[in-house]
């Protein structure tokens, strides 16, 4: 799998360089929105977005999962595929919180085995394989070592944190840092520069399929929050929350997630 993952990652760099030129034709925080069902934001940009990753991406006897496509059922046969999120922190773009990215996951037979994130805002690109390993602006990286939550900097969900469903948490050991943008969480702590990540809700495919393939290309731990394998390209895209970090940390932080009062004690 080595050369095709090589030739893989090639697209996938060379594609977020395209996301890169689509985002200087537009400026954080003064673009107009429309909102989908469910209230969810999409601008100019997101389907514009689409558009380019698309032509970089995609060949012949690949499948396509991105959540600015209309869904084809073909991907399901489909060994190798792309999961993407064109702009991953809608809500933060149209604010202008430089928390959003752009987002390429590569699976093969469900496992995510490839994927790089371009945040515009910070200018941050970070790439990775399971041949490779990570990338961080084009230096080697790797997700952190640390092995207990005291001090640990743990990545939130900027609207879990603004509905109290972080609460729970408030007396953990840990610091809790809200954030916009999933994608870009798990980039994060891919390259070392968070402790871990989760989601309390919910998340598509195309929202963690591209950090998950970074945490995974860095030796890192991730998992759902429920006990379930975790699988990509899925007749129903949507996954329960995510657990992400380094693997000497997980054990603390599914202890922390099974028992939030009693680890908030310790």
């Amino acid at each position: 799998m080595q050369s095709s993952l090589s030739e893989v990652l090639q697209r996938i760099d060379a594609a977020l360089s395209a996301a890169r030129d689509v985002f200087e034709r537009f400026t954080a925080g003064a673009i107009e929105a429309e909102y989908k069902v469910g209230h969810d934001p999409v601008t100019e940009a997101d389907r514009a977005l689409d558009v380019v990753l698309k032509q970089h991406l995609l060949r012949p006897g690949e499948g396509w999962l991105s959540e600015e496509s209309a869904d084809n059922p073909d991907r399901l046969a489909c060994e190798r595929v792309w999961i993407v999120d064109p702009l991953d922190g809608t809500r933060e773009f149209v604010q202008g919180i430089p928390e959003f990215c752009a987002s390429i996951g590569y699976v093969v037979k469900g496992e995510a085995v490839a994927g790089g994130i371009y945040n515009p805002a910070t200018k941050e690109k970070i790439l990775g394989s399971l041949d490779s390993g990570v990338s961080y602006n084009g230096t080697p990286a790797r997700p952190q070592s640390r092995r207990s939550l005291d001090s640990a900097r743990i990545l939130a969900s900027r609207s879990e944190v603004k509905r109290g469903e972080w609460e729970q948490f408030k007396d953990a050991p840990f610091k809790t840092v809200p954030m916009g943008s999933v994608a870009y969480k798990l980039g994060l702590v891919a390259a070392g520069l968070a402790d871990a990540t989760f989601t309390l809700t919910p998340k598509h495919e195309w929202d963690v399929a591209g950090g998950v393939a970074l945490v995974l290309s860095g030796r890192g731990f991730v998992r759902p929050t429920s006990n379930s394998f975790l699988r990509f390209n899925q007749e129903d895209p949507l996954l329960p929350g995510l657990i992400a970090c380094g693997q000497e940390l997980s054990t603390d932080l599914l202890t922390a997630l099974s028992h939030p009062l009693q680890a908030a004690r310790s």
